[in-house]
């Protein structure tokens, strides 16, 4: 049979999970590639460290050259996470005549459009299925299967550390810091997990997809984004009683006016399939003027999963299908971007609103008269009695609104911050109704 030689640069637990593919499934990839794909070289920086997989003599390696240097080599894997040294590396690889496979989100969505304009004028293609929602193939479906569509609207849970820690704290009623602490016992959070919870890495996945669906052309860090870092338990209860539940959404909907970006905590109607994705699962809704709505739910993360999707691309590569689609796509292009991006200020939506008042004559006037001037329309009300104990006679006020945009929502909340009969900051949340098609 033929053979095609790959390599894998950066040999982690993705990196592991693929040699594993490669080397003990060959029959597998060979059936479905037409070609064997020889695992030629892995490369790594340090060769003494232990490794999730059994390479055969020779393969591993601590020197880039090897491959840079091996024309042979035609497809690599770059498996090395962040920023740098990883941009230049893959610039050394596309340089050297290689094909590149990428699950760095971060990469791509910071250096993709110089990544991407060097790659075409050295006539060789980058396939980066296995960077959003890792063994969801959200990639393929949004930039191939559904080219027939107006995609209006991508809705989705993108990061599993975050999702772990808000279904732990809605199905177990812990607080923030327990949930966080289970998920990084478990491996889901890392030691640092800022970029996970603050909603970083979520945006970085956006950002991606906003530009496949919508030729978007926005960096990730000019998302408006709010992470769950600052979640409280009491509005899991609260939103629990509304016949909610809170998540992490990645937005992007395609208005009138522009497209709509957002990464937030957000509010979503019980039975609804985002509100029912648990623990560290990922899951996305596309909704397509043709297609209508479509639903994938799947682990978005993990050594397997992750590596399902980079050896999928790699086999892809190696058949021509990747370049074809990549010189059509024109990624990352010098092209305007043809839709707007609309400022976070006129986003339109509804909101859960949660403060804490003393509870007394006129509270629920003060506040009402401050929605009112800022045209933001009370849906609903909730306001328990005080607890008996309660000596400091504070209650928490709970409105749900009707759609206003961003910027009214928040000047009214900011100005009801201001009154004397109110103690504290403010929560303000998104509501997101069903996705719908046109």
């Amino acid at each position: 049979m033929e053979k095609t030689k790959v390599a894998i640069v950066g040999l982690g637990t993705v990196g592991s999970g693929v040699a594993r593919l490669l080397l003990d499934h060959g029959d597998r990839t060979a059936r479905h590639a037409g070609r064997a794909l020889w695992l030629e070289k892995a490369v790594v920086r340090d060769l003494a460290r232990p490794r999730d997989c059994d390479l055969p003599d020779g393969i591993l390696t601590d020197q880039l050259d090897e491959v840079l240097d091996n024309s042979d080599i035609k497809v690599v894997a770059q498996l090395i996470g962040g920023l740098e040294p990883a941009r230049t590396v893959m610039l050394k690889l596309l340089e050297s005549g290689k094909d590149v496979v990428t699950a760095n989100k971060a990469l791509l969505a910071e250096h993709g459009p110089e990544l991407f304009d060097r790659a075409r004028g050295l006539g060789r293609c980058i396939a980066f299925e296995a960077a959003v929602a890792g063994g969801i193939p959200i990639i393929t479906n949004v930039s191939q299967c559904f080219s027939a569509n107006q995609i209006h609207s991508i809705q989705g849970i993108l990061n599993g550390t975050s999702n772990f820690i808000v279904s732990q704290m809605d199905e177990l009623s812990w607080s923030y810091d327990e949930a966080l602490a289970a998920a990084q016992a478990l491996g889901y959070a890392e030691a640092d997990p800022t970029m996970d919870v603050d909603g970083t890495d979520a945006a970085q996945k956006l950002a991606i997809l906003a530009h496949l669906a919508f030729g978007a052309r926005i960096r990730w860090s000019e998302i408006p984004r709010q992470g769950i870092d600052s979640l409280d338990s009491t509005d899991m209860q609260f939103a629990s009683e509304l016949g909610y539940r809170i998540k992490l959404i990645a937005h992007a909907r395609l208005a009138a006016a522009g497209l709509e970006l957002s990464v937030a905590p957000t509010l979503i109607r019980a039975g609804q399939p985002l509100a029912e994705v648990r623990r560290n699962y990922n899951a996305i809704s596309v909704v397509g003027d043709a297609v209508g709505d479509i639903f994938f739910h799947g682990q978005g993360a993990g050594q397997m999963p992750t590596a399902s999707a980079v050896v999928a691309d790699m086999i892809d590569t190696a058949v021509g299908r990747a370049p074809i689609t990549f010189r059509t796509l024109e990624l990352w292009s010098s092209r305007e971007s043809p839709v707007q991006i609309l400022p976070d200020k006129d986003l339109p939506g509804r909101y859960y609103m949660r403060f804490q008042v003393y509870d007394k004559p006129g509270v629920m006037a003060k506040v009402t008269s401050i929605l009112g001037d800022h045209h933001v329309s009370i849906a609903s009300i909730i306001q328990h009695e005080p607890e008996l104990d309660a000596g400091d006679n504070l209650v928490q006020l709970v409105i749900m609104t009707h759609e206003a945009p961003e910027g009214a929502a928040s000047r009214a909340v900011s100005k009801i911050e201001q009154l004397d009969v109110v103690s504290g900051t403010a929560v303000r949340m998104r509501v997101m109704e069903a996705p719908r098609s046109k």
